[in-house]
């Protein structure tokens, strides 16, 4: 039986053969996981005030489930049914006076709830183009309706409580693009009063434009965002949408290893429900 005429060289070979193994091993890891996270995504639908699918017809959002795109039927009859004791029960009063966003009428787990958040475009490695969503449930704010005008409104919505379906992405925020460790909410403030044709009435929709100053990222700037609304059951349902260039607000696209690369722009839309109180 013959010796190893070499045993350092033997012992260099059997490292090398150990340490390409383990970079195999990272490579299909890293490539399992990539994959995983591009093809098991559970994203929101686009909002669409139009042609909108009801919630209660794709399953209320259940695991699993598509999620309905947001829109003012759905909305509003995620509304009808506000919690035991929520000041929504407004009755036949007058509807002149200070109305809140009410955070107990909805669920945020099947998006029926108040919400502000955010749609971006990414376009993934080997994958193609998805879309980034995340939304927060903390919102405040109020609204004053006087007659047939909207007088003043004030939104505030805590960015740190942001969830897409991915936790990474959420973290990546707090200190890239929003960078919400640093600018932890958005607010908005109207500037202009919004004048009505006639005061809300049930089951009326009413489309309008809200002229106001925006605050992302520590940014303000003017802007109209168009909404519609629908009074149900004494509760005010608002929704709408707003292109966002990120340079506006002096933010840059995040990024990631596993994402080729970000749009410039994006999506902010909102869903609130406001009871008098």
């Amino acid at each position: 039986m013959q010796s190893n005429p070499n045993p350092a060289a033997g012992r260099r070979r059997s490292r090398a053969w150990l340490v390409a193994g383990i970079i195999v091993l990272v490579v299909v890891g890293v490539g399992v996981a990539g994959f995983a996270y591009f093809f098991d995504q559970n994203v929101p639908a686009a909002v669409s005030l139009n042609s909108a699918t009801s919630l209660a017809a794709t399953g209320g959002g259940s695991a699993g489930a598509p999620v309905a795109a947001v829109s003012l039927n759905s909305a509003a009859q995620g509304a009808s049914g506000p919690t035991a004791g929520s000041s929504a029960a407004t009755g036949a009063g007058s509807l002149d006076g200070t109305w809140k966003v009410d955070t107990s009428v909805g669920s945020f787990s099947d998006f029926t709830s108040s919400f502000v958040g955010y749609r971006v475009a990414e376009q993934l490695a080997n994958v193609g183009a998805t879309t980034a969503v995340g939304r927060t449930p903390n919102v405040t704010g109020t609204l004053t309706l006087s007659g047939s005008s909207i007088t003043a409104v004030t939104v505030t919505a805590d960015l740190t409580a942001l969830q897409s379906d991915r936790p990474m992405r959420d973290g990546q925020l707090r200190t890239q693009a929003l960078q919400t460790d640093t600018y932890p909410t958005a607010t908005f403030v109207l500037a202009d009063p919004i004048v009505l044709a006639q005061p809300p009435s049930e089951g009326q929709a009413i489309s309008v434009t809200a002229t106001g100053d925006l605050t992302i990222h520590g940014v303000t700037k003017r802007v109209s965002i168009p909404l519609q609304a629908r009074l149900t059951g004494g509760v005010v349902t608002v929704v709408g949408s707003l292109p966002i260039v990120f340079a506006d607000y002096s933010m840059t696209p995040p990024h990631s290893m596993m994402v080729l690369s970000v749009a410039d722009n994006g999506i902010l839309e909102l869903q609130l429900h406001f009871t008098k109180g």
